[in-house]
């Protein structure tokens, strides 16, 4: 049997290290030129056992930083069909806390991140607000068992403020949700929310903040809430990465709990 090249060599010894352990996930491989010292390789043979491996789904590689070993995650599923008045559920707020909790892992949120700012078009668009309007952007960092799983960002209209809503202000979480703070403070009463789903690749900040490849692709999910005038009221944008993000939306009433020890089971 003729012997493997070079690249595959070197990509299996150290396939094998990332299996048993030596080499642990989310961590940093040695530099291009460790590897050429160690393996006495040329640059092209271990950048092609880099290629190799990065297409085995092992090792993926950061520009400006260097490349890592892949984190093996359990993926979380989010269920977005919810109730659509209370602006709990779907992902969001403390809903994400419990329903996370659930499952027997353990979230966190950071503290919100609030800004004042013109909102980017296709936000601005879904507020139909007009060109220069700003918005109050609320932003939370999202983990769970301390990976970071997701990025919220909210963009609520700046009359809010005007109209007595000024914790929207505040950089903490309002309690007991933003949704029924708005109802009790301003009368604006979410009645329901549409969601949006396009797929694309992460940006820098995105990017280091997950612990993602530049060209790895996440989910940008746009939920437009509106109010009993079907006003849009808010939009919520989250990004979640593909690799350790599952969505689940129901149609009818008394659906079965959907089973997700067996991914085979005709019940998933």
């Amino acid at each position: 049997m003729a012997q493997q090249p070079m690249y595959q060599q070197i990509a299996d010894t150290i396939r094998r290290r990332i299996e048993e352990g030596e080499l642990e996930r989310g961590h940093q491989l040695p530099t291009e030129l460790e590897l050429r010292t160690e393996f006495n390789a040329s640059r092209n043979t271990i950048r092609d056992a880099i290629k190799r491996l990065s297409a085995l789904g092992l090792v993926e590689t950061r520009p400006g930083q260097g490349t890592f070993v892949t984190l093996k995650v359990d993926p979380f599923v989010t269920t977005l069909s919810t109730n659509a008045k209370s602006g709990f559920g779907g992902g969001e707020g403390a809903t994400y806390l419990s329903e996370v909790s659930e499952a027997h892992r353990t979230p966190r949120m950071s503290r919100p991140r609030v800004e004042v700012q013109a909102p980017p078009p296709e936000v601005r668009r879904r507020l139909r607000l007009p060109p220069g309007s700003e918005t109050v952007v609320r932003q939370q960092e999202r983990f769970i068992d301390e990976i970071p799983w997701s990025l919220q960002t909210s963009f609520y209209p700046m009359d809010f403020i005007g109209r007595g809503a000024t914790k929207l202000l505040t950089a903490d979480n309002i309690h007991p949700g933003t949704v029924a703070y708005l109802g009790d403070t301003i009368g604006i009463k979410q009645i329901g929310y549409r969601d949006w789903i396009t797929a694309r690749q992460p940006n820098e900040t995105e990017q280091k903040f997950l612990g993602i490849a530049h060209d790895a692709p996440v989910f940008e999910l746009f939920r437009t809430a509106f109010d009993q005038n079907k006003d849009p009221m808010r939009v919520t944008v989250t990004v979640f990465p593909v690799d350790r993000n599952q969505f689940i939306y129901d149609v009818g009433d008394d659906l079965p709990e959907p089973q997700y020890d067996d991914l085979n089971s005709s019940d998933t």
